[in-house]
């Protein structure tokens, strides 16, 4: 009952721009806001252990000048040079002590942020509209939710503290080098800008290709999604070579926009690396003839060297994960996009709930289209009574499973109203009206749960006793017996432990158990053996009994005792009538029987 359509992979010349860096990664950091102490503990801790950090090189440089001046002096004061090492050593043990608070805390802020998001992707995803589905490929929304999600939350846990003691470090760095010499330490300051200026030139041209790497693997997943599903009609068919092939090509876009991602964001380090080294020698170079002056002790300038090294990691490290933030921007952009997609409309003036409609429905010139510019039903006017058993025909693309849909609220008309015992259903909330309906449909779904919880799905606190007794009526009692535990028997995923049948049996005692007001039936014998359609007709027919049914049928032999039978063509009613009636007029449905006969 939906209208399905398929994404084309993007072509090799595509690059798609990220719509907003800076916006998606405030919108990001929001999140991360919203556990400010985590943070505030997280920066304290790495304030401290960069600060012991820091001292080191500081307090190396001690021990440096004491020996230098013992061997060209009056000897070696042993003793001071090992307290000093102690104290060195005792810095590099509460930096590490310090460290471990910090991957701590960060691990739990990404994973709570992980958790927060996932729990807003998933309530998202169940207010949306069936067109949101109808319109993607599933693969895509599964890579959006499990695949994007993963890469933000690894990033925050594995970049986010190395970028807040990355900027520590940078100011502790400097204003230790200030006290050593502001000359040297303003030549190292040159490594910034110019560090600045090569990772935008570089990141400007790379970002493009991880937000088309991230579409593309959002296609790719698609693909393999839609062929695992399908591989007994691929291998049927004999279209295995096609299907690899056109694998191929969507891993040949995803491998180049991969490649061109991570060969041009790998250039930063390079080039970072030659300005370091460039600002390194400079330093070296100056600070010996600062040395040899006598303007500087040399243990003063093996520290600024060991400072040069330490301001320059932290831009290193910055550049190193450059790659990765930019692939995670990439792919928060799209789990934003699904976040900001429009949902249903709000429901305003909605009536009071009925628990129980009796099943009086009309249509009244009902006009609607998918696309704006393609009409697909036009001024469809049906009347149908408390229990009456109607069912639609006509060919495929006539509008029988949008009518469906349109009853069921799963989209709204353009033109017209759809009542049910004299009220709108657009003045009723769309879980009240989908509360009315039973469905019981062509392809079964069921969950990765026992028979007894698919049973229950539609009808939550059901007893024990009423799950029977609703397997019973439906004459799925005695196969569910068969089942190595009966009602506690785990179906898998597919539900490929029983038969095809033996799903649509519980998908009829499911729609019985919920006790609808009216039912909606969609072809629910047509992936069946004869025997079984025998089965199921009887247990349809004590699902229907007093109840209004809709049955979107294409074999004509399972309609001929419906009340009313509807004849749609091109978006239009074209006949309206019994089965004999229909036939007595000749026409269209006439003509469908006689195909069919």
């Amino acid at each position: 009952m939906s209208k399905k359509q398929q994404t084309p992979p993007p072509k090799k010349s595509e690059t798609q721009k990220p719509k907003d860096i800076k916006g998606s990664i405030l919108r990001l950091l929001r999140y991360v806001g919203a556990f400010r102490w985590r943070l505030v503990i997280l920066s304290v801790a790495a304030i401290i252990g960069t600060t012991f950090t820091i001292l080191s090189p500081k307090i190396l440089g001690l021990a440096v000048t004491e020996l230098f001046q013992g061997v060209t002096g009056e000897g070696i004061n042993f003793f001071l040079v090992l307290q000093i090492l102690l104290v060195l050593g005792g810095l590099y043990l509460v930096s590490g002590y310090f460290s471990y608070i910090q991957e701590y805390v960060m691990v739990g802020i990404a994973q709570k942020v992980s958790r927060v998001m996932r729990r807003e992707m998933n309530e998202k995803l169940s207010r949306l509209p069936l067109h949101f589905f109808d319109t993607r490929t599933r693969g895509d929304v599964l890579s959006r939710a499990i695949n994007d999600l993963e890469k933000v939350s690894g990033t925050l846990q594995q970049s986010l503290t190395q970028l807040i003691t990355s900027l520590i470090t940078m100011i502790g760095v400097t204003i230790m080098m200030l006290t050593i010499s502001p000359l040297l330490t303003l030549i190292t300051m040159f490594i910034v800008p110019l560090s600045l200026l090569i990772t935008k030139k570089v990141v400007a041209r790379s970002q493009n290709y991880f937000v088309k790497q991230q579409q593309v693997l959002g296609i790719l997943n698609g693909h393999v999604e839609e062929m695992y599903a399908g591989h007994q009609v691929i291998k049927a068919y004999g279209r295995e070579g096609k299907s690899v092939d056109h694998f191929k090509k969507i891993n040949g876009v995803l491998y180049d926009s991969g490649w061109r991602a991570q060969f041009i964001s790998g250039l930063i380090m390079p080039f970072l690396s030659f300005v370091g080294n460039l600002i390194y020698v400079l330093v070296c170079v100056i600070g010996a003839i600062f040395v040899a002056g006598g303007r500087m002790a040399i243990g003063d300038i093996q520290a600024f060297i060991m400072y040069v090294r330490l301001f320059s990691q932290p831009i290193q490290k910055v550049a190193n994960i450059t790659n990765v933030v930019q692939s995670t921007v990439a792919a928060a952009e799209r789990i934003f996009e699904i976040l900001d997609e429009p949902e249903e409309k709000a429901e305003s003036n909605v009536l009071p709930y009925h628990a129980h409609t009796k099943g009086n429905i009309t249509f009244e010139n009902v006009s609607f289209a998918y696309q704006k510019d393609q009409p697909l039903l036009q001024d469809v006017n049906i009347k149908v009574k408390q229990g009456q058993k109607v069912a639609i025909v006509g060919p495929t693309g006539a509008g029988k499973s949008t009518l469906m849909n349109l009853l069921l609220r799963f989209y709204d008309v353009d033109q017209g109203q759809i009542t049910i015992d004299g009220t709108d259903i657009q003045q009723m909330r769309r879980e009240d009206v989908r509360a009315q309906f039973g469905l019981v449909l062509q392809d079964p779904w069921l969950l990765s749960s026992t028979v007894k919880a698919n049973i229950a799905y539609g009808h939550e606190g059901a007893t024990e006793d009423e799950i029977v007794q609703a397997a019973r009526a439906a004459h799925a009692d005695h196969f569910i017996r068969t089942l190595p535990h009966g009602y506690e028997t785990i179906l898998n995923e597919s539900g490929s432990n029983i038969s095809q049948g033996q799903k649509q049996l519980l998908t009829i005692a499911r729609a019985l158990l919920s006790n609808p007001s009216i039912l909606v039936l969609d072809e629910a014998t047509a992936n069946v053996d004869s025997r079984t359609e025998y089965q199921i007709q009887e247990a349809l027919a004590h699902l229907m009994k007093g109840r209004t049914s809709f049955i979107i049928a294409h074999r004509l032999s399972t309609i001929r005792n419906a009340d009313l039978i509807l004849v749609m063509d091109q978006g239009k009613i074209v006949a309206q009538g019994s089965h004999d009636e229909l036939l007595a007029n000749g026409g269209f449905y006439a003509n469908l029987h006689q195909q069919h006969a």
